[in-house]
């Protein structure tokens, strides 16, 4: 099947071959030809990224043009550039591309119909082809037979870019063109560029169309009572949202429109690093066939992989349909929410396990979005690190952040949503010094939440933080949730407590006053 809108119109031409839409074996099938990586016991392809194992922000930028310059929130996260580089760019990359092989898909972003987009993938790697199958939402044919994209995303990891010759930092880059309605990515093979790429273009869209685009996990009870889980990779929002009791609507980003909630994507990417089939179980079984694992350490003899293994890196990952999920809701979308978390890894360990937030707090802690990059999720990140990403997702949010929380807050009143702080970090002393949360804990934690029977516990004040911590939890232990007891020296607690709340204070200057 030939595509039905000319790749020409990407600036692509005097191609080898173009192979478009192929199922999945095929796919693969190129990739064993290709030694793009191997085939492990559990059935998923490995494969090694190289140099880049998780996202490079430094790299990424946004052409500064007629539509992006009065809306973009410009500064070190959405880095301007200038669109002559970009084309001279774009001239290179696709000038590699001549007489080589390209894998391309047309599918679409965004389950809701309504505000769904069009895009097409065009891939270097046959493997990265079977991550967007995974990643996106599958046209039918005959949707292919007058596709016509939105947006385009040429992916080629092995052109590198010339770094300063380029007007760029490295030979890496990642550049969103809003005029061409194209992403070109180069230099890197780490499949969390193309997601967060086109993520990266929604969330910057669909304000305009009065839906607030959210860096989250979602899932839905029986009673069609809805649960989003804010949070940045590594703080839980894949595991604690996979819930055998709940059906799983997303794992990463959603829109909440007039009617509902809706996932952007068709699958998930999970981190591998310390997985277990008794903690989570549902991301262990759809480590199978159709998945694509990056820098996970396989055994050469038995190929059997080694999640606790982190000789690549912290920031393992895999990526699998989600109809992996025995339970997940196909399509992705349900009605208004009744709960937020926002998780956070506190580094200090001084934050209690949870706390219900006042909708002044829940503004406040959306708007500083604090919690700690975990090792490996960006390249150069070793150890946790205490960081404030705004809206528990700055990398991806192009807007300023008030249009986000203008838009929650409204959201919040509307629907009457119940908002709550849970600390998936540290306790009894800072990193290095206290032990991590257990997630079984927190799993008690967030089903209390869900069920509402954290409503009942009663609550006491933190004057600190100006939270409100249940006196209880069924299934935690009462000590953990006042987190000044769990320290050997009270004291030392008080100054680390104070500490944090200097950088929160300073962090939120550029917010006051805040969204009413």
């Amino acid at each position: 099947m030939e595509p039905h809108y000319p790749l020409e119109k990407a600036g692509i031409r005097n191609l080898r071959s173009v192979f478009y839409n192929l199922s999945i074996p095929v796919l693969f099938e190129h990739a064993f030809l290709k030694k793009e990586g191997i085939l492990t016991k559990p059935g998923a392809f490995n494969v090694l990224t190289g140099r880049y194992t998780g996202r490079s922000p430094k790299d990424r930028y946004i052409v500064d043009d007629a539509i992006t310059h009065e809306r973009i929130n410009w500064g070190s996260v959405n880095v301007p550039i200038e669109a002559e580089k970009f084309y001279k760019l774009h001239e290179r990359l696709t000038s590699y591309l001549q007489q080589r092989d390209v894998y391309v898909y047309d599918g679409y972003v965004g389950v809701d119909p309504q505000h769904r987009m069009a895009v097409r993938f065009i891939n270097e790697y046959a493997y990265q082809n079977v991550f967007v199958q995974n990643m996106f939402l599958e046209a039918t044919p005959e949707e292919l037979a007058h596709f016509v994209p939105d947006f385009t995303v040429i992916c080629a990891p092995r052109f590198q870019a010339k770094g300063k010759e380029d007007g760029i930092n490295s030979e890496a880059f990642v550049i969103l063109n809003f005029t061409e309605k194209m992403v070109i990515i180069g230099g890197t093979s780490y499949g969390g560029e193309i997601k967060k790429a086109i993520f990266t273009v929604l969330n910057f869209l669909l304000p305009q169309a009065g839906v607030l685009p959210m860096h989250c996990s979602a899932n839905v009870g029986e009673k069609n009572d809805v649960a989003l889980f804010f949070g940045l990779s590594g703080t839980g929002k894949t595991s604690l949202s996979a819930d055998p009791t709940r059906r799983l609507i997303g794992d990463d980003e959603h829109g909440w429109s007039e009617q509902g909630v809706f996932n952007f994507e068709g699958g998930c990417y999970a981190k591998c690093i310390n997985l277990s089939q008794e903690k989570e179980p549902q991301i262990w079984e759809a480590i199978r066939y159709g998945a694509i694992m990056e820098n996970v350490v396989v055994d050469p003899d038995t190929r059997v992989p080694d999640y606790n293994d982190n000789r690549y890196t912290e920031n393992t990952r895999v990526s699998y349909p989600i109809e992996f999920i025995p339970n997940a809701l196909i399509p992705g979308i349900a009605g208004h929410p009744q709960v937020v978390m926002f998780l956070t890894a506190d580094a200090f360990g001084v934050l209690p396990p949870v706390a219900k937030l006042t909708r002044k707090m829940a503004i406040y802690h959306f708007l500083l979005g604090y919690t700690s990059k975990l090792a490996g999720t960006e390249r150069g990140i070793v150890e946790p690190q205490a960081t404030f990403s705004t809206c528990f997702g700055a990398p991806f949010m192009p807007c300023h952040p008030r249009v986000y929380g203008e838009m929650l807050g409204e959201k919040i009143d509307r629907h009457g949503v119940k908002v709550y702080l849970v600390n998936t970090g540290w306790v009894g002393g800072p990193y290095g010094v206290g032990q991590r949360i257990d997630i079984g804990y927190t799993r008690s934690i967030v089903q209390s939440i869900v069920d509402g029977s954290i409503e009942s516990v009663g609550y006491r004040e933190d004057t600190l933080f100006e939270l409100l911590v249940p006196k209880s939890v069924p299934g935690v232990p009462p000590e953990l949730l006042d987190p000044r007891g769990q320290w050997q020296n009270p004291e030392e607690y008080d100054q680390k407590a104070k500490e944090l709340i200097g950088r929160f204070e300073e962090n939120m200057k550029k917010y006051q006053p805040l969204p009413e």
